[in-house]
């Protein structure tokens, strides 16, 4: 199994798969997400996703009415992640990436806004953006893989 290589002062771009995984201890990535989360608390590295990832992570609980994990996600996005707003910007970047890329509509969201932010790694479980461009993708199973 691999390890994630997460350099101090790095700038990570989390997608919602590593998140849930985290929540739900998803015993296949628990491992990997592990040295994560130790380097996010440690404030060895910084840890960005964009605003989205509260309407992603939220609607499987709701449905459920699992006001436990909704807490757990509101606590984790409140102080472990900085979330970043969906500003114009980003959308005009997503709406250039959606007409070059095969992305849906919230990963380019997602894309552009690690792109704008300078991210070092966009970390994912979705092979769908590793043709992106400018994009420093790293996919959880291919690091469980190496």
């Amino acid at each position: 199994m691999g390890e994630l290589n997460l350099n101090d002062g790095a700038i990570v771009y989390i997608d919602t798969a590593p998140i849930i995984y985290s929540i739900e201890c998803h015993p296949k990535y628990m491992t990997v997400l592990q040295s994560l989360w130790t380097k996010v608390n440690a404030n060895e590295i910084s840890l960005f996703s964009s605003e989205l990832l509260w309407l992603e992570i939220s609607v499987k609980p709701l449905k459920a009415n699992n006001q436990p994990i909704i807490d757990i996600y509101t606590e984790l996005l409140t102080n472990s992640i900085q979330l970043i707003s969906i500003y114009q910007s980003i959308l005009k970047s997503a709406a250039q990436l959606r007409s070059t890329t095969k992305l849906k509509t919230p990963d380019a969201i997602h894309a552009a806004t690690a792109i704008s932010y300078g991210c070092n790694i966009f970390l994912t479980n979705d092979r769908g953006f590793q043709n992106t461009p400018r994009l420093p993708v790293v996919v959880l199973d291919q690091v469980i893989q190496s």
